[in-house]
């Protein structure tokens, strides 16, 4: 029995790469060697990079396991954060935001251009696997609103020009 569970736990520490458990262990060493869960975001972030932007429940038990933390804690933080996805998402996620400052500053004009241009609505991702439109919260750039983030890369004071520019020179 002892030896199942083993091989059951080593089957899903092998879901996660020798890549993706370097960069954890890089977090992991910035923390007080008791408090390795304190890694548990990046190591989300670094899991779902793995996986092709998105998380399964079988590499949610697979971090719980390597940070060796209560699985429900790591889906908690999995299912709190807008930037972890459950589900898979196209190959260019524009994370838009919605907030107030966003808002004022002509979101909505952002939002109606990219789901006529995309031909998709918030939430949802293009035939093609190419394009996900994601409505996030504050992101942290109220000064340059309206914005969005693809990948780890803020665009703002957004145009319909701007982002047609930006779209366009999207593979």
């Amino acid at each position: 029995m002892m030896f199942a569970q083993r091989d059951k736990d080593q089957a899903k520490l092998d879901l996660i790469s020798a890549e993706s458990k370097a960069d954890i262990d890089n977090w992991v060493a910035k923390y007080p060697a008791d408090k390795k869960e304190s890694a548990v975001m990046a190591a989300l972030r670094i899991v779902q990079d793995q996986n092709a932007g998105f998380l399964t429940n079988e590499l949610i038990d697979a971090i719980a396991e390597y940070l060796d933390m209560p699985a429900i804690a790591v889906y908690e933080v999995a299912t709190f954060y807008s930037m972890y996805e459950r589900d898979p998402v196209g190959k260019h996620k524009l994370c838009i935001c919605t907030n107030i400052s966003c808002m004022l500053c002509g979101s909505d004009e952002v939002v109606s251009h990219l789901e006529k241009k995309l031909g998709i609505k918030l939430g949802e991702t293009t035939a093609d696997g190419k394009f996900t439109l994601k409505e996030v919260e504050c992101l942290g750039a109220c000064v340059n609103a309206p914005m969005l983030q693809l990948g780890r890369e803020y665009h703002e004071k957004l145009t319909p020009e701007k982002l047609d520019k930006l779209i366009d020179s999207l593979d």
